[in-house]
This record gives structure tokens, sequence and C-alpha cells, in this order.
């Protein structure tokens, strides 16, 4: 038996000087010389007391390497879980607990603080930090470059991701070898990449972007990846001449446009920016083709899936759509409420099937009913819509539809237009609570210069344009939107700050 994912990703690579890790001070790691520090790793992961099936879990910087660990994980047969920077000790107790992790990994800065986590769940404590050191670090440093890769089967765990739990307790999304196998051969496929590509890598890790896609993809095709430790403007730009391919959230492109020093000719042998995790807005796409020649290809995953869709290479890159189903992935649009598929140019939930869709959410078997079809359709949350070319538009989240008064209201629809208006950056429209009409609609606005948008003009361009009850009955203008650090719009800390807006005085 062996172990498919890592010997298609990782050890197909054993005894290549191949460049691998471009690193900003220079120094660049070759495919070799990271699989020994994967073999390291391994071999303190089992020192550690670490079995196949075994969580670990991980809140480290980004580095080469946890990049390591990450592969560790995958020879040694153990589940990895990655968790955020950004989380706080108590959230950490949830995840470790909910885990069952056998091991748990953090910044030697933060071991102090975290200690009481690991004991209180009988765990060890392990410490990596951003430059490769750490217990763990020394442990591996000590081990032999040699390790006998653990047999796993594709249908064995091969990550735990728990989703952002905007609402409730996060859910821990199980991932097959088979899950995240699939997912790389269509992306290689679908976007060209070859052992000739070099990857500009400015995303964290912690989240499937960064890692599954970004580093995955790599892996497969064999190329070489320029690893920064995070998205730095005046790095990224100084870097970008190397690459022949870049991934990033829209905030990333929308901070290169505001620079002048990012010119048609800085990237002109770059053959593709990708573009995800958030929605990009339609005007950021015209302004980055002006500017660069460039079409950026946007794309549609989620932490239960990777990558579902993705705008077509050779073919035309469609503003405001995520394209086509990845081959060996069924995506349909139905009715929330009888689950029958809908005609295209209607809005639905977006449900998917496909080798992608894991296998559950961890101790969770009510909820994984829920969202798991009989048939293996997963009801994604996410509604959407197909053109009549076949381009699929997400337009929201099923929890923020907005019913008012009977009607249901897409907040898409509405902020296309409010992004449209001179004086605004970017919108957010959210339902908040009305006596009357159960929800009413409220449209936060981010300025565009120190002028601000002239909300007259804005509810009279509206008026004229959308139907009375989709109209906003207040408007916020505020400096930026709240976003979780893949830069998704936190919709649900604006209906929050907004609850009591039409709440009567007293």
């Amino acid at each position: 038996m062996s172990n498919p994912l890592y010997d298609t990703l990782f050890g197909r690579h054993e005894g290549k000087d191949t460049p691998f890790l471009h690193l900003p001070d220079g120094q660049t790691i070759t495919h070799a010389g990271f699989l020994g520090q994967v073999a390291r790793y391994a071999n303190a992961l089992v020192q550690q007391g670490i079995a196949p099936g075994d969580r670990v879990a991980v809140q480290v910087a980004k580095s080469p390497q946890a990049l390591a660990l990450y592969g560790a994980c995958v020879r040694a047969g153990a589940v990895f879980l990655p968790l955020n920077t950004a989380y706080t000790a108590s959230e950490l107790e949830y995840f470790i607990a909910n885990s069952g992790a056998g091991l748990f990994v953090c910044d030697p800065g933060d071991a102090e603080a975290l200690a009481p986590i690991a004991e209180g769940a009988g765990i060890r404590l392990a410490t990596l930090d951003a430059v490769g050191g750490g217990s763990l670090a020394d442990m591996a440093a000590a081990a032999p470059e040699n390790f006998t890769t653990v047999a796993r089967g594709r249908d064995d765990l091969a990550a735990l991701l728990y989703t952002s739990g905007t609402t409730g307790r996060s859910k821990g999304a199980m991932l097959t070898q088979e899950n995240l196998l699939s997912n790389a051969i269509a992306l290689v496929s679908c976007w060209r990449f070859t052992d000739r590509d070099v990857l500009l890598h400015a995303l964290p890790i912690f989240h499937s972007h960064g890692l599954f896609v970004a580093t995955n993809v790599s892996l497969l095709a064999g190329g070489a990846m320029i690893f920064l430790p995070k998205f730095d403007q005046d790095t990224v730009i100084e870097q970008l001449p190397r690459a022949t391919t870049m991934m990033g959230v829209p905030t990333f492109y929308t901070r290169l446009l505001d620079d002048e020093r990012f010119t048609r000719a800085l990237v002109g042998h770059v053959r593709v920016f990708i573009s995800g995790s958030a929605p990009l807005l339609a005007e950021t796409h015209v302004r980055f083709e002006e500017r660069t020649g460039h079409r950026i290809l946007e794309r549609y995953g989620m932490t239960e899936t990777s990558m579902n869709s993705s705008n077509p290479y050779d073919a035309e890159r469609r503003a405001g759509t995520v394209g086509f189903a990845l081959p060996g992935v069924e995506i349909k649009i139905t009715d929330p409420d009888t689950g029958k598929t809908l005609p295209k140019g209607e809005i639905g939930q977006i449900e998917l099937r496909g080798p992608n869709v894991f296998k559950g959410y961890w101790q969770m078997p009510e909820k994984t009913a829920e969202e798991l079809r009989a048939d293996g359709f997963f009801i994604t949350g996410d509604l959407g819509r197909f053109d009549d070319d076949g381009y699929l538009t997400i337009v929201g989240r099923n929890k923020d539809l907005i019913i008012s008064g009977g009607y249901n209201i897409y907040p898409k629809e509405i902020e296309l237009i409010l992004d449209e208006q001179p004086g605004v950056r970017e919108s957010a429209v959210i339902g908040v609570p009305h006596p009357d009409f159960g929800e009413s609609v409220v449209a936060v606005l981010v300025p565009d210069g120190a002028g601000g948008p002239d909300l007259d003009a804005i509810r009279a361009d509206l008026g004229a344009r959308l139907a009375g009850f989709k109209q906003p009955r207040r408007y916020v203008v505020q400096a930026e939107l709240p976003r979780n650090t893949m830069g998704k719009v936190q919709k649900n800390i604006l209906r929050e700050e907004q609850k009591d807006s039409f709440q009567p005085a007293g």
C-alpha cells in the first residue's frame, strides 16, 4: 500500500536539485533539500508520539519549516490541522479540544500563554518560529533525513480545516488524500502549470488557498515558488520580475494597482494572475487589464472542497463570474426549499459533487447530514446563477439573503450598482431587523477619495434602476469594511453594528 498524496506531490522530487523555494533573502531551497526537511520533521513527529491518523494542530508563522511540517504530516500519515495565526487562546482551546489533537505546535513566544491549553487537553506542546527555531525544529535538526513513508489510502484523512465560523461554532472539514490530490491534478491541467513556472506566493499557509491550492499545484507541476512571509507591497514588486504566475486575494491586486511602480513592463513575462477567497470587483478587472494587459483569472472554492470552478485559461475570463466547473466536478443551482434544479438565469443555492468534496464535519454527524446529500451533492450555502453561456456567478451567501416584506433581496445585485457610483470604492449591503418589514436594507459605503459619495445622487440613481423594496433605507459611510484574514467581508459584524438602525428610539 502506498501513500498517494505524498508519492504524487512530494516523493517524485526526491534527489532532485531543482529549485523549489526562493526566499526573499536570496536563499534557494531545492526540492531535495526541502524533502530532507520533510523527513526530519516526520521523524520529529514520531518522536513526539504521533501515530497515523493523529491530528497535529499548528499555529505558527509562515516559513519553509512550517511548510515542511505539512509535508511531514502527509508522510507520517498524520492529519494536518493548520490554525489561523490571529486566533486567540480561547478560540484555540476549542479547536484543540474539538479536534482531539495529539500535538500542538505554536510559536515559542506564545508557548507560556498556550501551555495551559495543551495541558488541559493532555497533549504535548512543541514550538516553531518564523526563522526555523524552536523545540520541534531542534528535534528535527537532530533527526535523520531518511524516513519510511507511512502507507495511507485515498480515503484516509490528510487535513482538518475549520471553517471561519461566522455563525455558531466553527466546523472541522475533513479532507481526504483524494480530495486534495484530485483538486491539484485538475488545477494543474486547467491553469497550465509546468515545471517551468515560478509562482509568487504571498498567501498565508493556514488557509486552503495558500496551502492546498498554491503549494500543492506547485509541487505537482514540479515548479518553484517565491515564498514570501506575507504580502508586502515593496517586496512583491521587487520579486514580480522573477515570477511567471501569481495567486492572490483581491486586496493584493487593488494595492498593486494603487502603486505607480506596478506597470505593464514589470509583469510582461507573467503568464497568469489568479484571484480568489473573496469576490473581485468588476472595476478591478478593468483597471488591471488596462494597466497590465492581463485579465485576472477568478475562481471559486471553499474550505470544504478546495476549488470548484474557474474562469477558462484560453477563453474569455468574464468579470463578475467564477467560470465553469472543474473537470470531475458537477455544479447545479437548486431551489432551497425543494432541492429541484433551476434553469439558467434563476438564482438558487449552489450544490456540487465531485472528488474534491470533503468527507464531512468532524464529530458533527447531524450537521454533515444536513449539508451532504445522500447522492453526494454538497449544499454550499452560497447563492448563484448560470448565465446563458454557462458561466457561474456567485450572488452571496444564503445567510446574507434579505427577506423584506416577503420579498427576496440579493445583496450582490445592489452592490454591483453601488460599486459603480462616483465616490464609492466598494460597498456591502446587509439586512437588519425592521419592525414592519421583518428586515430592511442598509448599504455600507467606503468612499473613494476625500470627496466621498453624493448620497442624494446615489438614491436617485438606484430609484431609477431598482424596485422600491430593494432600495436601501439607510446609508452608512465608513473608512473600510471589516474583513477576515483572506479578505472576505464579514457581514455578520456589519449586521451587529447596524442591528438597531430601524428600531424605535427608547
